[in-house]
C-alpha cells in the first residue's frame, strides 16, 4: 500500500512538472518560428537591394559526432525538433540557380498561427559567412553555453519521456530499497529483482523496437532501462547476496557493453550517457557503507571500459568527461575517507588501469575529431588525468618521495613515446606537442619529488603551463584562467609548505625546496613566452615579473644558506650579473623592454651591493669580491652588447649607468688602500675622487672610448654623462674645501699638494666642458664669472691651508679670525686684484680690470673693517703696508682702466 502512495505521490509531482517543461517547450519554438520568419524577411530585403546577389541561409543540422559543449543549438544531436530540421533544410536548399541578373527566388515562410504573434521575440539562426566578410565574433561564454544547455535539454526533443525516466529511475531505486530495509514487501526477494528485470528487459525491447519511428523515446527508454539492469545486478550481488561476484561482474560487463553497443549502432549520445550515468550512480545509491572498495572499482572499471569502447567508435566528449569525473572524483573522496596504507597493494592496480584508460581516450578523441575542428585536443583530460592521477598517486605513497620521482620518471617515459610516435603526424602534431610538454614537465618533477614532497605546488605550476600554452594554441578563454589559477595554487601550496624548507640536513641547492621554487620560476617564464608569441604584450611582461620574482627568490633563500655571511653579498652581486645577462641575452633574440629592463636593474642593484660589501669586508675587491665583480663586468659588458638589439633609450640608460657604477666601485676601493698605506688625509680624498676625474677626461677628450659598445648611439647622452660626472665632481670639490690637505708622507707645498691639484682639476675640467668645441655644454652659462668665482675660493682656501700648514696656526673654525690667517688672505687677495688690474690693462680687458678693482676695494674694506683690530701685532701691520705697496705698483703700470673700443662705422657708398 506505501509502494502505491509513493507512486501516486510521483505522478502528482511530475504532471505539474510536466506541464511547465511543455510550455516552456512551447515558448521556445513560438520564438524560434519567429526568429526565422524576421531572418527570411531580412534576406528577401537584401535581395531586392541588391539584384543579382546570391542569398544564402544555412542552419546546420544535428550531427551525432559533435562534441556536446560545442554544439550551440542542443548538447544532443539526435533530440533536436523535427520543425526545425525541416525549416533549416529549407533555407540550405533553395531553387534551382538562374541567371547573374535574375536573382534566385526566396523559399516562402511557412503559415503563422494566430497564437505564435503573442511573442515576436527573436531568435537567433546561424548564417554562412560570405568571404571577405569580418571574422564572427568569439562564442558565447562558458556559463552561458551550460546556462543554454540545459534549456536545450529541457526545451527540445521529447521532453516528458526524459523527465519521466530520470524521475522513474530514481522512484524505482528508491522504492526497491526502502521496500527492502523495511520489510513491507512479502515475495522473495529472488521474484521481485527477477520481475524489475523482466519489466527492463521487456522495455528495453520496446524502445529498441520503437527506435525508428519514436527515436527519441526510444533512445530515452533503452537507456533508463539499461541502468535498471544494471541496478538490479549490483543490488542482488552487493544487497542481498543472491549472485556471486564473478556472475554480476559479468553481467555488469554485457550491460554495459550492451549500452554501449546500441548508443554506437543508434550514433545516440544521450542514450550513453544516460546508461553510464546509471551505472556510476548505482552503487552510490545502493551502498551501505561497507563495502568492498575492490568490488566498487573493479565495476568502476567495467564502466570505464566501455567507454573507451565507445571512444572507439564516437568522439563524444560529454561521456569522457563524466567518466572521468565519476571515477577519479569517487576515487579521491574514497581515498580521503578511507584509505589506510595496507589497502595499497589493491588500489595501487585501479590507479593505474584508470590512468591507462583516459590516457587513451584523448587519443581516440583526437582520432575521430575532424581535422579542421579546434578542439582536437581534450585539455580537461590530456593536462588533467595526469594532474589527478598523480596527485592520488602522492595520497598512496604518503611520502615515500624518492618511488614518487620513479613515478614521475615512468610517466614522462610515456608521454615522451606518445610524443615521439604523434609529432611524426600532421595532423596529431598539437597533441604531440602538449604530450611532450607534459614529458619534460614530468620529468623535470622528478628532480625536486626525490629531494622534497612538494608534489602538488610543482603538479600545479607546470600543469598551469600547459593550459595557458593549449588555450593560447587554441584560442580558447579557460584553460588559459585554468592555466594562471594552477599557477595561483601552486604559490598557495609552496607558501603553506615553506614552514619545512630549507631544512638543515638537507643538501645546498640539491633539495626539493629550492627546486620546487625553480620550476614555478620556469612555468612562469613559459607562461610569458607563450603569451608574447601569442601578441599579449601586457599579460607576458606580468608573467615575467613573476616569474622573476621566484627566481630571485629561489636563488637568495638557497645562496644565505650556501655562502656565509661574509661573502653573502658577492654571491648576489654574481646573481645579479648571471640574471641581467641571461636576460640581455633573450633580448638580443627577442627584443622587449622588459628583458632590457632586467640588466639595467642589475646594474642599479650593484651599487647597493658594493656597499654591502664594504659593511661585509671593508671593500668591494676584498675575499671573493674581486671574483665577483671580474664575472659583472664580463657579463655586464656582454648585456651590454646584447642591448644594441633594442630600442636606443633603454640601452643608453643601461650604458650611462655602467659608467656611473664603475667610478663610484673604484673610489671605494682607492679610499680603502689609502687609509691601508696610512696615508694622511689629503691623499684620502684624492683617491676618492681619482676615478670620476678620469672617466670625466675620457668623457671630454676621448669620447669614442666611453661610447662603445653601443657607438654613436651612445652620442644622444653625452652632456648627460658630463653633467652627472662633473656634478660629482662639484660636490665632492665643495667638501674637500673644508679638508686641511695632509699630503704625509711628502711635505706640503701649496698649489703642489695633491688635494690642491685635484681641486685644480676639477675647475679646469668644468672650464674645458664649458669652452668645449662640440657644444655639449649648457647654454647661457655666465662661463667667466663662474670660473672667477671658482678660483677666488679655491685660492683663499689654499691660503687658509698654508696659514696651517706653514704658519702653525691651528686647523679650527677659528682660523680665519687668527692674524697670520687674515694678513695672509689680504695678502693674497691682493696680488690677485693687482693681477686683474695689470692683465686686464695690458690686454685691453675692461672686465677684468674692473674685477681685480673690485677685489681691492674689498680687501680695503676688509682692512677698514677687520684688519684694523690687528694693527697691534706685526702681521695686521704687515698686512696694510703689503696693500698699500701693491696700489702703488698698479698706479704705475695700470692708472686706469683701459678704453672701451667703440664700433667702426662704415661709411655710406
Amino acid at each position: 500500500m506505501e509502494a502505491l502512495l509513493l507512486l501516486g505521490v510521483a505522478l502528482l509531482v511530475a504532471v505539474p512538472v510536466m506541464l511547465i517543461v511543455t510550455a516552456v517547450a512551447v515558448s521556445d519554438l513560438r520564438r524560434r518560428v519567429t526568429g526565422l520568419e524576421s531572418q527570411l524577411e531580412a534576406l528577401q530585403a537584401r535581395a531586392s537591394a541588391t539584384p543579382g546577389a546570391a542569398v544564402a541561409a544555412a542552419a546546420p543540422a544535428a550531427d551525432g559526432q559533435d562534441d556536446a559543449f560545442d554544439d550551440a543549438s542542443s548538447p544532443w544531436a539526435d533530440d533536436g525538433p523535427i520543425t526545425d530540421r525541416n525549416q533549416a533544410s529549407s533555407l540550405a536548399n533553395p531553387s534551382p540557380p538562374r541567371p547573374a541578373s535574375v536573382p534566385p527566388p526566396l523559399p516562402s515562410a511557412p503559415p503563422r498561427a494566430a497564437w505564435l504573434d503573442a511573442d515576436p521575440g527573436p531568435a537567433p539562426v546561424r548564417s554562412e559567412t560570405a568571404p571577405g566578410s569580418p571574422t564572427p565574433p568569439a562564442g558565447p561564454d562558458p556559463l552561458s553555453r551550460a546556462a543554454r544547455w540545459v534549456r536545450s535539454w529541457f526545451t527540445t526533443g521529447n521532453v516528458p519521456v526524459k523527465i519521466g525516466m530520470l524521475v522513474l529511475f530514481a522512484g524505482v531505486a528508491a522504492l526497491l530499497k526502502y521496500a527492502s530495509d523495511q520489510g513491507y514487501l512479502s515475495v522473495p526477494v529472488e521474484l521481485r529483482l527477477a520481475a524489475v528485470a523482466a519489466a527492463a528487459i521487456g522495455g528495453l525491447a520496446f524502445g529498441w523496437h520503437r527506435r525508428d519511428s519514436h527515436r527519441t523515446f526510444a533512445l530515452s527508454l533503452q537507456g533508463g532501462m539499461i541502468g535498471i539492469l544494471l541496478l538490479v545486478v549490483f543490488a542482488a550481488y552487493k544487497q542481498f547476496g543472491l549472485l556471486p561476484g564473478s556472475i554480476a561482474f559479468a553481467a555488469s560487463v554485457a550491460l554495459v557493453a550492451g549500452a554501449g553497443v546500441l548508443a554506437v549502432l543508434q550514433n545516440a549520445r544521450a542514450l550513453a550517457v544516460f546508461a553510464v550515468l546509471a551505472g556510476f550512480l548505482a552503487p552510490i545509491w545502493l551502498s551501505s557503507g561497507g563495502g568492498s572498495h575492490v568490488a566498487l572499482f573493479a565495476y568502476y572499471a567495467v564502466l570505464n571500459a566501455a567507454i573507451l569502447g565507445i571512444a572507439w567508435f564516437r568522439a563524444w566528449r560529454v561521456l569522457n568527461l563524466l567518466g572521468f569525473a565519476f571515477t577519479f572524483g569517487i576515487g579521491t573522496i574514497w581515498g580521503v575517507l578511507r584509505y589506510t596504507p595496507s589497502d595499497f597493494a589493491t588500489t595501487q592496480p585501479f590507479l593505474a588501469l584508470f590512468f591507462a584508460f583516459y590516457l587513451a581516450i584523448p587519443l581516440l578523441y583526437a582520432r575521430r575529431r575532424p581535422p579542421s575542428r579546434r578542439d582536437l585536443v581534450d585539455g580537461c583530460l590530456v593536462f588533467g588525468t595526469p594532474l589527478v592521477a598523480f596527485s592520488l598517486q602522492a595520497g598512496l605513497l604518503q611520502g615515500r618521495t624518492f618511488a614518487l620521482a620513479l613515478c614521475a620518471l615512468g610517466v614522462a617515459a610515456v608521454y615522451a613515446a606518445l610524443a615521439w610516435a604523434l609529432l611524426r603526424r600532421r595532423r596529431e602534431a598539437v597533441l604531440g606537442q602538449a604530450y611532450a610538454l607534459l614529458a619534460v614537465g614530468f620529468a623535470t618533477l622528478a628532480v625536486p619529488l626525490a629531494l622534497s614532497a612538494r608534489a602538488t605546488a610543482c603538479v600545479f605550476a607546470l600543469e598551469g603551463a600547459g593550459l595557458v600554452w593549449l588555450g593560447l594554441r587554441q584560442r580558447r578563454l579557460l584553460p588559459q584562467l585554468s592555466g594562471v589559477g594552477l599557477q595561483l595554487a601552486a604559490a598557495v601550496a609552496y607558501a603553506l609548505g615553506a614552514t619545512a624548507w630549507p631544512r638543515p640536513v638537507e643538501p645546498v641547492f640539491a633539495n626539493g625546496g629550492f627546486v620546487g621554487a625553480l620550476l614555478i620560476a620556469l612555468s612562469g617564464l613559459a607562461i610569458a613566452a607563450a603569451y608574447r608569441q601569442a601578441g599579449r604584450v601586457p599579460v607576458a611582461r606580468i608573467a615575467y615579473v613573476w616569474a622573476l620574482a621566484w627566481w630571485l627568490g629561489a636563488w637568495s633563500q638557497e645562496l644565505a644558506r650556501a655562502v656565509l655571511s661574509t661573502w653573502l653579498p658577492d654571491a648576489m652581486l654574481v646573481l645579479a650579473a648571471v640574471t641581467g645577462w641571461l636576460a640581455a641575452e633573450v633580448h638580443h633574440r627577442r627584443p622587449d623592454p622588459a628583458l632590457g629592463g632586467t640588466l639595467f636593474a642589475a646594474l642599479l642593484v650593484a651599487a647597493p651591493l658594493a656597499f654591502w660589501q664594504m659593511h661585509a669586508h671593508v671593500q668591494p675587491f676584498a675575499g671573493y669580491g674581486a671574483p665577483a665583480w671580474a664575472v659583472f663586468a664580463v657579463l655586464g659588458f656582454r648585456g651590454l652588447v646584447c642591448l644594441r638589439a633594442g630600442e636606443d633609450r633603454l640601452a643608453r640608460a643601461a650604458q650611462l649607468l655602467w659608467w656611473l657604477l664603475w667610478p663610484l666601485v673604484l673610489s671605494l676601493l682607492l679610499a680603502h688602500v689609502a687609509d691601508m698605506a696610512g696615508l694622511a688625509g689629503g691623499w684620502f680624498a684624492v683617491a676618492i675622487a681619482l676615478p670620476w676625474l678620469v672617466v670625466s677626461a675620457l668623457s671630454l677628450w676621448r669620447w669614442p672610448w666611453l661610447a662603445q659598445p653601443l657607438g654613436e648611439r651612445f652620442d644622444p647622452v653625452r652632456t648627460l654623462l658630463r653633467g652627472v660626472l662633473l656634478s660629482v665632481l662639484a660636490l665632492w670639490w665643495l667638501v674637500a674645501l673644508g679638508n686641511r690637505g695632509d699630503s704625509a708622507p711628502l711635505p706640503w707645498i701649496a698649489l703642489l699638494n695633491p688635494l690642491d691639484l685635484a681641486q685644480i682639476a676639477v675647475v679646469l675640467l668644468l672650464a674645458r666642458w664649458m669652452w668645449s668645441p662640440d657644444g655639449t655644454a649648457p647654454p647661457g652659462a655666465p662661463r667667466v664669472p663662474l670660473l672667477s668665482l671658482l678660483a677666488f675660493v679655491l685660492f683663499t682656501a689654499i691660503t687658509l691651508r698654508a696659514a696651517h700648514h706653514w704658519g702653525g696656526a691651528p686647523w679650527n673654525p677659528r682660523l680665519a679670525g687668527s692674524s697670520l690667517a687674515q694678513t695672509s688672505l689680504t695678502v693674497v687677495w691682493s696680488i690677485l686684484g693687482v693681477l686683474g688690474w695689470i692683465i686686464g690693462s695690458r690686454r685691453g680687458q675692461r672686465a677684468l680690470w674692473l674685477a681685480g678693482a673690485v677685489l681691492m676695494a674689498v680687501v680695503l674694506a676688509k682692512l677698514v673693517l677687520v684688519d684694523r683690530g690687528h694693527l697691534g701685532n706685526l702681521w695686521g701691520i704687515g698686512s696694510f703696508i703689503a696693500y698699500g705697496l701693491l696700489c702703488t705698483v698698479v698706479g704705475f703700470f695700470a692708472p686706469a682702466p683701459p678704453r672701451a673700443v667703440a664700433p667702426r662705422e662704415e661709411a655710406p657708398a
